[in-house]
């Protein structure tokens, strides 16, 4: 309850700082429409914006699930096949110094203007947090759990199962965390670049047409989005690592 309480103050603060900055700078709503505008935007074009906002959910979703999956795959394979970690891990690297938004004309043309070239950019932006971080949770298991198991008999199996993704599930979750909150730019990105759907291409041509009430109620849409993603999986991922202690919880409010 106090954290929807503190939402809904932050909220309304946020709203009131847009507003205060409304009247200061009597910017006309060409440029920056007032709070009320935009609400009543968003109430009257409900019906234009919902199916975008439905076709940028699904490509984030999907996104996020084909990123986190083929993430933990990649660094459960680096961790336990050196010689791939050697060769892959330099390529992964490397490869984040290309920004992802330059990718994105080349997926439109390999991948054409459907929802799977927005789906591959979502993928793209989750994958490397996630792969990073796991692997690093799996690197840094305390080696005198692993020590123990394997004096006890373990199977390599029985010793990932129960020691290292316990392990390394609390770096995974953080990592996933990040990505969700980044997983929007790609498929809005996308979008913009080439679609015929979506939030992204309903923002690009609002704003071509000098709607920007238009743009702002679609920009809202799509925070409110983002937003409700990632505390549904940062309420998921708390129940996957329960076991994990929350320090911050024990700090006095």
């Amino acid at each position: 309850m106090n954290s929807l309480i503190r939402a809904i103050i932050i909220a309304c603060g946020l709203v009131s700082v847009w507003q205060v900055i409304v009247w200061i700078t009597q910017a006309p709503p060409y440029i920056l429409p007032g709070p009320a505008t935009v609400a009543q935007v968003l109430v009257d074009r409900m019906s234009m914006i919902a199916p975008h906002a439905g076709v940028t959910a699904l490509e984030i979703i999907l996104g996020a699930v084909l990123g986190i999956a083929v993430g933990l795959s990649t660094a459960l394979t680096m961790a336990y096949f050196r010689p791939v970690q050697r060769w892959l891990l330099p390529v992964l690297v490397a490869s984040q110094a290309v920004p992802v938004f330059a990718l994105a004309p080349l997926l439109t043309l390999w991948l054409g203007y459907g929802m799977s070239s927005k789906v591959f950019m979502a993928a793209l932006i989750i994958y490397f947090p996630v792969t990073a971080t796991f692997l690093d949770g799996l690197r840094r298991t305390e080696p005198g759990w692993v020590d123990l198991a394997r004096t006890m008999g373990a199977t390599p199996w029985a010793v990932l199962r129960h020691i290292r993704l316990p392990a390394a599930l609390p770096a995974a979750a953080s990592g996933i965390r990040v990505a969700i909150a980044v997983a929007p730019i790609g498929a809005i990105v996308g979008e913009w670049v080439g679609s015929s759907q979506g939030l992204g291409y309903l923002m690009l041509h609002a704003n071509a047409r000098m709607q920007i009430d238009v743009m702002f109620a679609a920009l809202l849409v799509l925070t409110a989005m983002g937003l409700a993603l990632y505390f549904i999986m940062d309420f998921l991922l708390r129940r996957i690592v329960a076991w994990q202690p929350d320090t911050q919880a024990n700090v006095s409010h």
